[in-house]
């Protein structure tokens, strides 16, 4: 699988709005599968693809692929591989692809956390190493 981070469409063939059909259609069957209800009470279908390091979240009536948790260390964005950025380095391909209004929060539990509102992602360090990745739509 094509493990291209798309912003605001999607990673690789998995787009945004898919279905879980279309979704494991694509992917396959996923290692585990949670069905929870959130704090707006609408149902959200958690699909985990721990050999991947992916996580999918399918919200809304119908439901759809809303956000994706990215931990698997071979994806890339703008044609880079994105784990081996620290941080400075993850900020100047972000401005020089367009996206240069960021939010830099440090997390309760410890990590640091890069977000780009417009491209609605965001980027989790921990001691200068990406941890995550969770993007929507």
């Amino acid at each position: 699988m094509n493990f291209e981070i798309k912003i605001k469409e999607g990673l690789g063939d998995v787009r945004f709005g898919m279905t879980e059909a279309e979704v494991t259609a694509i992917m396959g069957r996923a290692d585990e599968v949670e069905h929870i209800e959130n704090a707006a009470d609408e149902p959200t279908t958690v699909l985990h693809y721990d050999e991947l390091g992916l996580t999918l979240f399918l919200e809304g009536d119908p439901q759809v692929l809303a956000c994706i948790d990215i931990a698997n260390k071979g994806c890339t964005l703008f044609g880079k591989e994105v784990y081996v950025l620290d941080e400075r380095m993850l900020v100047k391909l972000m401005v020089d692809n367009n996206f240069a209004e960021q939010d830099v929060d440090q997390e309760d539990w410890g990590e640091r956390r890069v977000t780009f509102t417009r491209g609605n992602i965001d980027f989790y360090f921990d001691d200068g190493q990406m941890t995550s990745i969770i993007m929507g739509a």
